[in-house]
């Protein structure tokens, strides 16, 4: 199979494959289980179980299940304390508008977070400092930063390097919307756009900058082999990619993870 192949089946992962999708599931499966172990005790003779006697038991079975399908460490956690927790904030009897506005600003934030596991993560200054020292110098550069959150390292390199084409490509519309008032209210001419990075073109681009998650970090490797410019460099900031050693390895002064880069 081609590295073109490999890169569209990783661009169309089935949406039940999303970890967030099968943590849906299990975590009704547990609450199912919860229940029936609930119904037998009783049929035993025993108490019947306390709300929360029930949510910890829900909690205990859908992290188990987490544990058993491989799924990644936080998801156990979420799956143990979710069920009690839901059930603490219940009790607090707040408005049900309030729980409308959180699921709103959440989705507006994170967006497609659970189909492609790339949470918010900001950067910072020292990374930012570290990339500028990578940037190639005595020629204008067309520089990428997909998953630009809320366009921090657009704009701050593009003010070094005024000559230059800087631009952020983010999929969540909040912070989409405020990198691109952050420009515009400095009148800076960087780019934002809305979508998703891996319908890009990595040939257009001297420098491509991430700051994804491990689980986007083998779709990017195969993208940028199969599209990017000989000469041309990926960024990755904390991440490496399995099986495939770094040729620029930086600590930002200040500290802070590492800056990995790969030469093409």
């Amino acid at each position: 199979m081609s590295e073109d192949q490999n890169d569209t089946g990783a661009r169309r992962r089935p949406l039940l494959q999303a970890p967030a999708i099968q943590a849906l599931f299990l975590f009704f499966i547990g609450l199912v289980a919860a229940n029936v172990v609930d119904v037998l005790a009783q049929r035993a003779g025993l108490s019947p179980f306390s709300p929360l006697q029930t949510s910890l038991l829900h909690g205990v079975i859908a992290a188990l299940l987490a544990r058993l399908r491989r799924m990644a460490a936080w998801w156990w956690f979420i799956l143990l304390v979710f069920p009690a927790a839901a059930l603490g904030v219940g009790r607090l009897q707040l408005p049900p508008w309030l729980f409308l506005a959180v699921f709103l600003f959440m989705l507006v934030l994170f967006w497609s977070t659970f189909r492609s596991q790339v949470p918010f993560y900001p950067s910072g200054l020292p990374a930012w400092n570290a990339v500028a020292e990578l940037l190639p110098q005595g020629r204008p550069v067309r520089f990428m930063d997909i998953g630009s959150g809320l366009g921090g390292a657009v704009l701050n390199l593009s003010r070094r390097r005024p000559e230059s084409e800087f631009t952020g490509i983010e999929i969540a519309p909040l912070p989409w919307l405020v990198s691109r008032a952050r420009a515009a209210l400095a009148g800076n001419h960087c780019r934002f756009v809305r979508g998703d990075y891996l319908l890009l073109d990595f040939a257009d681009y001297d420098v491509v900058f991430a700051y994804l998650s491990p689980a986007a970090m083998v779709a990017l490797w195969q993208k940028a082999r199969a599209e990017m410019r000989p000469g041309s460099l990926l960024l990755s900031y904390e991440f490496h990619i399995p099986g495939a050693p770094p040729d620029v390895v930086v600590q930002p002064e200040g500290g802070g993870p590492v800056l990995h880069g790969w030469r093409m």
